[in-house]
């Protein structure tokens, strides 16, 4: 079925205002440090990167004013647990640490405290002995033998990996071999909001406990909770009131999720927990990091004959989840938009004494998407064709969809070139190679730089189910209920519109409910761009099916058959006989005199995963003689199929190509060779202002899914993954005519200047070295289990 909407003139497809934004623009958002009443949790964290615990004295800490209690791994024996989905189920992580700290940071105690400010003075009286270890903080030197092993029952820090057998004949029929090393290098996620939780234990009636928390899933953390604490899972209700940004930072349960809860359950009273802006910096789970070896074979007039890659995983501490990515979902798409012959992929996943590392938008797409652009614009370089025609020579055609790519992924539509040839057009393509020639000649200092990027991604690969209700009540509204967790993606406005196509019913006349255990009996939550494709199409399907049944109840009500039913002005109609009419309000208090609400509820089941692409054009100005990097233009082409709302979708974009220039040319987590963060507050981290991007171009092309009724695909992080390789390419560009191919993430003015000064002066950097002996050990494919990232939305 695909659903095409029934009115006369359909909103479907048309920029509607969103109804989210009143109450967050008048001060009325739920976030959870606003709630009052609550004890507070203060956590006394790790100053050592790798460190044995000798002993902890709370002695002094607990006679000070205000405090309630102070825990440590003794007091609440909480089983070590996963954050989300296990990458090797060894690394555990004791949510208090019990005999080592692996990263600064690490939580070692925690203090119960009437106010804050008596919980953080509490802290600091708190005495831990410690014996310091040596650490590693870079995922190669991690693997090195004789590094500082993180688990010694492990015997080294690999904490998974794979290689395939015979490797090197993925370039056997290459006449070109073009090779790259390539850092996609950690980064810290700095939602609006960090983590934030608060317990109200409620032992009597028909739950134990009320948690409110900022997640981005929160039926999976109700059922994750009460696994890791050995709860009845029905006795608890988790709400995600309003939640601050995520971008796939607050999936799962963390260390610290699981201690508030423990604490309060033992205290019985309500506590509640916001992190500090440092404490979010080394504590939520950092995303990328990875070490990417790539080789790409070709035929000297630019057909790509094999692609073989040797990847490098950060999984920080405790072998966080996100280290799992370069496994999954960075594997899954390595073949991109390309026909690509032959593929080898070995990898190898590092446990480092740094931050865990999880998901960030993309979680594993983008750098995928980066190594794949960067190794064919060196490649367009050294072959001595355009970057656009090298492409051109080598998408997928539109004709062979569905397509199934080498690593697996079974693509459900495309048309790549399309979304090229726009791209190109909008940019005035050919314009801005003839403004970057006469800059060139004459000699200027500020000079041009043009990226393209060609990118496919993967959305909705592990959720393929979504709970709806639709209802409509004798008062003439109606309500909607979801399994998805909207945190600023527009669900309440996408969905009602749907529902408002559907029966006429205005949007502002439509209740929206999500997020709450209590309310929505089950969900998948918000991630991987799933939300619109399965929650908006069982709200379609939902609210499809209701509309049979009210026009089967209005048939018996006016006395007519039902397939002579119509949609009218405010309800239902006998075709041709207009006079014959119910009104919405009448026909659900007729329903209701029958003892059966006008309601329909179901589980909506998508097929597969969807496969959104598109192209993007950077246009940047690199200044020879600073190495400053000003992005001037950025045009991005995306297709996400089917789109619902415009408005919604191109706010998508402008998030994801903003958090994807922002890591070309600004952000990047940094440690010392001791593993102590030297970017641990926005005052050295790079986070770039509104003021440092230039306005977006923004525009789609639609080529629908056939998976769901709403033909609908993925946007939440298509503008992440494009633009990422679109502004690298761009500044490699401007700089090209030095001998410069490749300078690693993030270009700075510092590394664009140093780049320009080695090769001026006869020193080009090193573009490859060639990968660690440690591949060469990994066990072969076969003998290992791979978390398959694109089968888990985050």
């Amino acid at each position: 079925m695909k659903y095409a909407g029934t009115m006369a003139t359909s909103i479907l497809g048309t920029s509607v205002l969103r109804v989210e934004d009143p109450d967050l623009l008048t001060g009325k958002g739920t976030f959870i440090d606003n709630q009052k009443g609550f004890a507070h949790a203060l956590f006394l964290r790790s100053p050592y990167a790798h460190a044995r615990i000798i002993s902890i004295d709370t002695s002094d800490a607990e006679k000070m004013p205000g405090i309630i209690a102070i825990f440590t791994a003794k007091d609440l024996p909480i089983p070590p647990h996963h954050a989300f989905f296990p990458l090797n189920d060894a690394c555990k992580r004791p949510p208090l640490a019990t005999e080592k700290v692996r990263f600064v940071g690490d939580a070692v105690a925690v203090v119960i405290a009437a106010s804050k400010a008596e919980g953080i003075d509490a802290t600091e009286a708190i005495y831990v002995d410690y014996e310091q270890l040596p650490a590693v903080v870079d995922p190669e030197k991690a693997l090195e033998p004789g590094a500082p092993v993180q688990f010694e029952e492990l015997g080294s820090n690999l904490a998974a990996g794979s290689r395939e057998e015979n490797p090197e004949n993925a370039l056997e029929d290459a006449e070109v071999i073009i090779r790259g090393r390539f850092i996609n290098q950690r980064v810290a996620v700095v939602p609006m909001e960090g983590n934030a939780i608060s317990v109200e234990p409620t032992p009597t009636g028909d739950r134990d406990m009320t948690i409110n928390v900022s997640t981005q899933m929160p039926h999976n953390f109700a059922k994750a909770i009460s696994k890791i604490l050995d709860l009845d899972p029905d006795r608890i209700r988790v709400i995600a009131p309003h939640v601050g940004g995520a971008f796939g930072g607050k999936a799962g349960v963390t260390a610290e999720h699981s201690v508030v809860i423990a604490a309060a359950l033992k205290l019985n009273i309500p506590v509640k927990w916001s992190e500090t802006r440092s404490e979010n910096m080394t504590a939520l789970p950092h995303g990328r990091g990875q070490i990417q070896y790539v080789e790409m074979g070709f035929t000297k007039d630019g057909k790509i004959t094999g692609l073989r890659c040797r990847m490098v995983g950060d999984s920080g501490a405790y072998a966080g989840f996100g280290g799992g990515l370069v496994m999954g979902s960075t594997k899954l798409m390595s073949q991109g938009v390309y026909e690509i012959p032959k593929i080898a992929y070995d990898v190898a996943v590092a446990l480092t004494n740094t931050t865990p590392v999880g998901a960030f938008r993309g979680a594993g797409r983008p750098e995928a998407a980066a190594f794949l652009e960067r190794i064919m614009d060196i490649a367009a370089d050294e072959l001595a064709i355009d970057p656009v025609q090298l492409r051109r020579k080598n998408l997928i055609p539109s004709s062979k969809f569905p397509f199934r790519t080498l690593p697996g992924a079974l693509y459900d539509s495309g048309d790549y070139e399309s979304t090229l040839d726009k791209a190109l057009e909008l940019a005035d393509y050919q314009g801005l190679r003839a403004e970057q020639a006469s800059r060139l000649a004459s000699g200027s200092t500020k000079l041009l730089g043009i990226g393209i990027s060609t990118y496919v991604e993967v959305t909705a690969g592990g959720g393929p189910s979504e709970f709806s209700a639709v209802q409509i009540f004798p008062d003439g509204t109606a309500a909607i209920k979801v399994g998805t967790s909207s945190h600023g993606q527009g669900h309440a406005t996408s969905f009602s519109m749907i529902v408002s196509d559907r029966f006429g019913i205005p949007i502002e006349k439509i209740r929206f409910i999500q997020s709450d255990t209590s309310l929505v009996p089950t969900g998948g939550g918000t991630g991987g761009s799933r939300s619109l494709q399965i929650g908006g199409s069982a709200v379609a399907t939902a609210a499809e099916s209701l509309f049979e049944k009210s026009r089967q109840l209005a048939a018996n009500y006016l006395e007519a058959s039902d397939s002579d039913i119509v949609i009218s002005d405010g309800g239902l109609a006998v075709a041709g006989v207009p006079s014959s009419k119910v009104s919405w309000e009448d026909l659900a208090a007729y329903s209701e005199s029958q003892g059966d609400p006008l309601a329909v509820s179901l589980d909506f089941v998508q097929k597969g995963a969807t496969f959104p692409f598109g192209s993007h054009v950077s246009v940047v100005e690199v200044d020879i003689e600073t190495g400053k990097v000003t992005p001037i233009r950025h045009i991005a082409v995306d297709d996400c199929g089917r789109i619902i709302n415009p408005l919604i979708v191109h706010g998508q974009q402008h998030g994801g190509i903003a958090q994807g220039i922002a890591q070309v040319l600004w952000e990047q987590f940094v440690y010392d060779d001791y593993g102590n963060p030297l970017t641990s507050t926005l005052a050295e981290y790079g986070m770039p202002s509104a003021a440092e991007l230039p306005s977006f171009e923004v525009s789609n092309t639609e080529t629908p899914t056939n998976l769901n009724p709403l033909g609908a695909k993925g946007i939440g992080e298509s503008g992440t993954i494009g633009s990422m390789p679109a502004v690298h390419n761009a500044v490699i560009d401007a700089i090209s005519h030095f001998g410069i191919t490749h300078i690693d993430m993030p270009l700075t003015s510092e590394k664009v200047w140093q780049a320009i000064d080695s090769a001026v002066n006869g020193r080009p950097l090193t573009v490859w070295v060639e990968p660690p002996e440690f591949f060469n050990s990994l066990p072969f494919r076969e003998a290992v289990t791979s978390p398959a990232a694109a089968d888990v939305d985050i």
